[in-house]
Protein backbone atom coordinates (compact mmCIF):
# COMPACT_ATOMS: atom_id res chain seq x y z
CA UNK A 1 0.00 0.00 0.00
CA UNK A 2 1.42 3.24 -1.06
CA UNK A 3 0.11 7.14 0.61
CA UNK A 4 -1.86 7.84 -2.80
CA UNK A 5 -4.11 4.93 -1.81
CA UNK A 6 -5.47 6.15 0.91
CA UNK A 7 -4.73 10.49 0.07
CA UNK A 8 -4.42 12.42 -2.95
CA UNK A 9 -2.06 13.04 -4.88
CA UNK A 10 -2.44 16.65 -5.67
CA UNK A 11 -3.13 17.28 -1.96
CA UNK A 12 0.12 15.48 -0.55
CA UNK A 13 2.50 17.78 -3.35
CA UNK A 14 0.34 20.78 -2.16
CA UNK A 15 1.05 19.89 1.40
CA UNK A 16 5.05 19.40 0.81
CA UNK A 17 5.38 22.08 -1.62
CA UNK A 18 3.76 24.72 1.63
CA UNK A 19 6.63 23.06 3.89
CA UNK A 20 9.61 22.56 1.69
CA UNK A 21 11.65 25.68 3.26
CA UNK A 22 13.78 24.79 6.46
CA UNK A 23 11.86 25.31 9.76
CA UNK A 24 8.65 25.61 8.09
CA UNK A 25 6.57 22.29 8.76
CA UNK A 26 4.06 22.10 11.65
CA UNK A 27 2.29 19.00 11.97
CA UNK A 28 -0.92 20.52 12.71
CA UNK A 29 -1.50 22.65 9.30
CA UNK A 30 0.62 19.38 7.08
CA UNK A 31 -2.47 16.99 8.40
CA UNK A 32 -5.42 19.09 7.66
CA UNK A 33 -3.26 20.14 3.55
CA UNK A 34 -2.86 15.96 2.80
CA UNK A 35 -6.33 15.46 4.09
CA UNK A 36 -5.72 12.69 6.67
CA UNK A 37 -7.65 15.09 9.52
CA UNK A 38 -10.93 13.70 7.30
CA UNK A 39 -9.63 10.35 7.19
CA UNK A 40 -11.32 7.15 9.05
CA UNK A 41 -9.49 5.84 11.84
CA UNK A 42 -8.71 3.00 10.07
CA UNK A 43 -7.44 5.11 7.60
CA UNK A 44 -4.92 6.70 9.41
CA UNK A 45 -3.41 3.86 11.56
CA UNK A 46 -2.56 2.52 8.03
CA UNK A 47 -0.85 5.45 7.00
CA UNK A 48 0.77 4.71 10.64
CA UNK A 49 1.96 1.74 9.43
CA UNK A 50 3.17 3.15 6.11
CA UNK A 51 5.17 5.73 8.21
CA UNK A 52 6.78 3.21 10.81
CA UNK A 53 9.52 1.98 8.44
CA UNK A 54 11.00 -0.63 10.56
CA UNK A 55 7.34 -2.19 11.64
CA UNK A 56 8.12 -1.73 15.37
CA UNK A 57 4.79 -0.78 15.73
CA UNK A 58 6.37 2.80 16.46
CA UNK A 59 7.69 5.67 14.79
CA UNK A 60 10.95 6.53 16.68
CA UNK A 61 13.12 10.29 16.27
CA UNK A 62 14.88 8.64 13.34
CA UNK A 63 11.47 7.91 11.11
CA UNK A 64 9.75 11.25 12.65
CA UNK A 65 13.20 13.33 10.26
CA UNK A 66 11.98 11.19 7.90
CA UNK A 67 8.35 11.68 7.79
CA UNK A 68 7.62 13.71 4.49
CA UNK A 69 9.68 11.03 2.57
CA UNK A 70 6.75 8.83 3.55
CA UNK A 71 4.42 11.14 1.86
CA UNK A 72 7.11 11.59 -1.10
CA UNK A 73 10.21 9.83 -1.78
CA UNK A 74 11.63 13.37 -3.01
CA UNK A 75 10.82 15.29 0.05
CA UNK A 76 13.29 16.93 2.49
CA UNK A 77 13.99 15.68 5.55
CA UNK A 78 12.74 17.29 8.66
CA UNK A 79 15.68 19.28 10.83
CA UNK A 80 16.50 18.35 14.22
CA UNK A 81 14.21 20.68 15.72
CA UNK A 82 11.36 20.17 13.90
CA UNK A 83 11.66 16.56 14.59
CA UNK A 84 11.80 17.30 18.06
CA UNK A 85 9.56 19.56 18.39
CA UNK A 86 6.71 16.88 16.42
CA UNK A 87 8.23 14.16 18.70
CA UNK A 88 7.46 16.27 21.82
CA UNK A 89 3.90 16.99 20.34
CA UNK A 90 3.09 12.78 19.45
CA UNK A 91 5.24 11.40 22.45
CA UNK A 92 1.93 11.30 24.95
CA UNK A 93 3.67 8.99 27.32
CA UNK A 94 7.11 10.05 27.39
CA UNK A 95 8.99 7.08 25.66
CA UNK A 96 10.75 8.74 23.41
CA UNK A 97 8.71 7.29 20.38
CA UNK A 98 5.18 8.00 18.55
CA UNK A 99 2.76 4.24 18.85
CA UNK A 100 -0.38 4.16 16.58
CA UNK A 101 -2.39 5.41 19.35
CA UNK A 102 -0.45 8.70 20.04
CA UNK A 103 -0.12 9.11 16.27
CA UNK A 104 -4.12 9.27 15.90
CA UNK A 105 -4.26 11.54 18.91
CA UNK A 106 -1.84 13.75 17.18
CA UNK A 107 -4.14 13.52 14.08
CA UNK A 108 -7.58 14.24 16.33
CA UNK A 109 -5.94 16.99 17.34
CA UNK A 110 -4.47 18.59 14.05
Amino acid sequence: MSMTDLLSAEDIKKALGAFAAAESFDHRKFFQMVGLKKKSADDVKKVFEILDKDKSGFIEEEELGAILKGFSADARDLSATETKTLLAAGDKDGDGKIGVDEFSTLVAES
